[in-house]
C-alpha cells in the first residue's frame, strides 16, 4: 500500500484528467463509489490502480488484495477531493482499462441502439436496464456518451461492463448491416402508424432503436426501420423518460425469455 505524500505525481495525474467524457488512447476509465468499484474489482476488468481512505480498506481489503491491483493508494477525502480537482462524497476511486469495443460480428441476437442520445446518466440508466434483462449488446454512435465514462458508469452501477459495446460511424450502414443478418428493426417513437406496445409480436433478433431526448428519431431513420413501436399512455403525456421507456421495451420484447 502506498501512503501518498505527493499528489502531483505522473500516475495519479489520470484521477484528474478523466473527467465526465474523457478517454486516454489507452482506454483507461475511472470508477467512484465503493458499489462501482468493488463490481468491477470482481469482474475480469484490469485494473491499473486504486485510490482509496483506510476505512475502504478496512472494509474490503480482502477484495483489493484478491485482484492483484499493481498500485494501491492510501488517501484521505480531503486529499482525494484536492487530487480530483473537485469536493467528493465517496472513499474509493479506480483506475481501470475498459474492454476494446466489439465489431459488428461479434453482436448478439437481441440488440439497444442509441441515435444521438447526449446525457451520460441515461446511456448508464439504459445500460443498467439492459444487462438486468439480457440484453448484451450496446451500439451507440461516436457523438453519444460512451457507457465507461465516468457519470454513465456510475449510474450504470459498474454493470456496463456486462454488455457488448460498438461504436458505429454511420447509422444506416449499421442498419442496413443489421437487416441483412435478419434482424428485425425497431424503433421506439409516437408516431400514428407506430404499434402499440400491447400488440407487439417479438422477434427472436431484433435491434430496439432509442432516439434523442427531445428531438426523437429523425424520420429517414425511422424509413429505414421495420416496425415503430409505441408505448400506451394516458391522454395528456407525451412520452417517457427515454430511460424508463427503453427498460419497458427491453423487457416487453425479452419477457419469453425470462
Amino acid at each position: 500500500m502506498i501512503k501518498i505524500d505527493n499528489i502531483d505525481i505522473e500516475p495519479l495525474q489520470v484521477y484528474k484528467e478523466l473527467r465526465e467524457a474523457a478517454f486516454r488512447s489507452d482506454r483507461s476509465f475511472i470508477a467512484d463509489s465503493p458499489k462501482v468499484v468493488n463490481l468491477l474489482l470482481e469482474s475480469d476488468i484490469e485494473v491499473k490502480s486504486i485510490l482509496a481512505t483506510q476505512e475502504y480498506y478496512d472494509e474490503f481489503g480482502a477484495l483489493v488484495k484478491a485482484k492483484k491491483i499493481p498500485k494501491v493508494y492510501l488517501t484521505t477525502k480531503e486529499q482525494m477531493g484536492k487530487i480530483v480537482g473537485h469536493k467528493i462524497h465517496h472513499n474509493c476511486m479506480m483506475h481501470g482499462i475498459r474492454p476494446d469495443d466489439i465489431g459488428l460480428n461479434a453482436v448478439g441476437e437481441n440488440i439497444l441502439m442509441l441515435d444521438n442520445i447526449t446525457s451520460s446518466e441515461n446511456v448508464g440508466s439504459i445500460a443498467r436496464s439492459a444487462s438486468a434483462l439480457g440484453v448484451d449488446t450496446y451500439l451507440l454512435p461516436k457523438s453519444s456518451p460512451h457507457p465507461f465514462n465516468r457519470r454513465a458508469l456510475r449510474v450504470s452501477m459498474g454493470y456496463a461492463h456486462m454488455l457488448k459495446i460498438h461504436v458505429y460511424q454511420d447509422i444506416f450502414a449499421t442498419i442496413q448491416t443489421l437487416k441483412e443478418r435478419g434482424y428485425r428493426i425497431y424503433a421506439a417513437e409516437v408516431s400514428d402508424d407506430a404499434t402499440m406496445l400491447r400488440d407487439l409480436q417479438p422477434a427472436q433478433k431484433w435491434v430496439l432503436i432509442m432516439g434523442h431526448e427531445g428531438r426523437g428519431i429523425a424520420q429517414e431513420i425511422l424509413d429505414e426501420c421495420d416496425e415503430i413501436i409505441t408505448i400506451e399512455m394516458q391522454d395528456g403525456v407525451k412520452s417517457f423518460n427515454v430511460g424508463v421507456a427503453a427498460s419497458i421495451l427491453m423487457y416487453t420484447l425479452r419477457k419469453n425469455n425470462f
